[in-house]
């Protein structure tokens, strides 16, 4: 059983910046792409970036292009995101979460950490 931990969120003014952390236990993060999701109150749960198990391609939502960067490092089992040019509509719960196929695109995830609030005030 796999379990992701994030950790790095909190309160920025718009167009400050945060690095997410996603520390991976329990599996073989070698072969899992990784992922960050965000979930705004009132809205659906929308896939953020994506990151395929060596790292060497990533994937990223329209409106997050340029400003977010996502990597890993895996002799640490852990997956970055960081997050540049915040703006209020950033305000959101970020997820972690696995890919078991491990292309780390949008539609094979099918494992969330917990979450860690991000809030982004104008």
């Amino acid at each position: 059983q796999v379990q992701l931990v994030e950790s790095g969120g909190g309160l920025v003014q718009a167009g400050g910046s945060l690095r997410l952390s996603c520390a991976a236990s329990g599996g073989t993060f070698t072969i899992y792409g990784m992922g960050w999701f965000r979930q705004a109150p009132g809205k659906e749960r929308e896939f953020v970036a994506g990151i395929n198990w060596s790292g060497d391609s990533t994937y990223y939502t329209d409106s997050v292009k340029g400003r977010f960067t996502i990597s890993r490092e895996n002799a640490k089992n852990t997956v970055y995101l960081q997050l540049n040019d915040l703006k209020p509509e950033d305000t959101a719960v970020y997820y972690c979460a696995l890919d078991r196929t491990g292309w780390g695109t949008a539609a094979n995830f099918d494992s969330w950490g917990q979450g860690t609030q991000v809030t982004v005030s104008s």
